[in-house]
């Protein structure tokens, strides 16, 4: 916690301080531009259902993917390991990001006459989701960058397009078909959708399928792992 937040003024409080300036950019921006969001009266919840989701995945995915390069002096003691360095940015990033989620969207349910019917079950499952596509995500590309280290350059420019392509400033019903079609293998937009059907009763996201976010994730966290364990001694000599 020390070396992620400490090396700034303010520290731990710009955790909360960045999602929360970006979700009120986001709200007075299109409140300007729009009568009403896509799902209910509240352009803070709406964006905030869909950000802090999102802003957890990346999250977890940026620190799991740095943690060896992080902890190099650490690993060089025999009883901590690539793991122990993995393990321990996903907790401190996911346990965080949670906590922020916490506080801004129980703020602004009590700041604001959202009116939301609050359904706890998708919204831990779809927490629960990010959580461990940030881990599949971030393990892989760990062993990747660790072993081609233009790969982290390649990898920011390949996913520049997920804020836009995930969901946060939309509903999929709302997409034309084609763009539906192509965004539903994007496993983030199921998961923004699966956290939205937790504060709108009304909303369904159908095309939300879990089994298919969780397989993409364990494929990834699994081949992450592989490649980690037989190349991370090649990865901390470099």
């Amino acid at each position: 916690m020390s070396s992620r937040y400490g090396r700034t003024p303010g520290g731990y409080v710009w955790a909360v301080l960045e999602p929360l300036a970006a979700i009120i950019v986001l709200s007075v921006g299109f409140s300007l531009v729009l009568r009403a969001p896509s799902l209910g009266t509240s352009f803070l919840l709406f964006y905030a259902t869909g950000y802090l989701p999102f802003d957890l995945y990346m999250s977890v995915s940026n620190q799991v993917a740095r943690a060896i390069n992080f902890s190099k002096p650490l690993l060089q003691y025999p009883a901590v390991t690539w793991l122990d360095a993995v393990l321990a940015r996903f907790l401190l990033n996911s346990l965080t990001s949670i906590l922020v989620a916490i506080l801004l969207l129980g703020g602004i349910l009590i700041a604001t006459d959202a009116r939301a019917t609050l359904d706890m079950v998708p919204v831990v499952r779809a927490m629960a989701l990010a959580m461990l596509l940030g881990l599949g995500v971030g393990t892989l590309n760990c062993a990747l960058i660790g072993l081609f280290p233009i790969w982290e350059v390649a990898w920011s420019i390949i996913t520049r397009p997920l804020f836009l392509a995930s969901g946060i400033f939309y509903i999929y019903e709302d997409l034309p078909p084609l763009a539906q079609d192509i965004l539903w293998y994007n496993p983030l937009i199921h998961i923004l959708g699966l956290m939205r059907t937790g504060f709108f009763p009304t909303y369904t996201a159908a095309y939300v399928n879990e089994v298919y976010v969780l397989a993409v994730s364990l494929v990834l966290l699994a081949l992450g792992q592989i490649l980690l364990g037989r190349y991370h001694r090649e990865i901390l000599n470099r």
